[in-house]
């Protein structure tokens, strides 16, 4: 429910006005104060933008009253700034480092490499799938990646790019099949 809002919230101030629209977002940890976000969205000419989203929260006071009272109370405002900005066009390669490792961090590869510390490796992974799919849709080319597991990333028969929720229930169906094959009898020759 928070994230619709968040969502909500950032198409209205930051994206809406500039008439773009927010595909997907993931919160990554930056050094700086204040909560971050990574943004993909898509402009009405069909361009598609990645951003840095930063959230500073700033605090005002309100004056309210009558002529004989006068009240201050405070407000807390949250402000959403997009601090960099790039286009998909100019990224060459997604490094995800290790695909053998659970690590959030991952290597953006423009003029110059900016790196990327998500706030899990899940939503690194869901990122990377609304990129390969803008990628291919808006760019007509494929997202070049390297350092992920391609069955979490491409579309198959039973993940048809629905999300987190297909990717964990493909793991359990695995998960089973091990179990149900290390039960199983083994004949033993004498």
């Amino acid at each position: 429910m928070m994230s619709s809002l968040l969502r909500e919230e950032m198409q209205r101030v930051l994206f809406r006005p500039s008439k773009q629209s927010l595909v997907e977002y993931i919160e990554i940890e930056e050094p700086t104060h204040g909560r971050h976000f990574l943004c993909v969205s898509v402009a009405k000419k069909k361009l598609v933008q990645l951003c840095i989203v930063r959230c500073q929260i700033s605090q005002t006071a309100l004056k309210s009253g009558s002529k004989g009272s006068h009240t201050e109370r405070s407000s807390i405002q949250e402000c959403y700034r997009k601090a960099e900005v790039w286009s998909l066009q100019d990224l060459t390669l997604v490094d995800g480092r290790d695909a053998d490792v659970d690590d959030p961090c991952f290597l953006l590869h423009f003029d110059k490499v900016r790196t990327v510390t998500a706030v899990s490796c899940s939503a690194k992974y869901s990122f990377v799938r609304a990129l390969f799919a803008l990628s291919e849709q808006h760019c007509q080319k494929p997202l070049n990646l390297r350092n992920f597991d391609w069955a979490y990333i491409t579309p198959t028969a039973f993940y048809s790019n629905r999300g987190d929720c297909v990717v964990l229930t493909q793991i359990c169906f695995y998960a089973l099949n091990l179990v149900c094959l290390s039960m199983c009898p083994v004949p033993l020759d004498a």
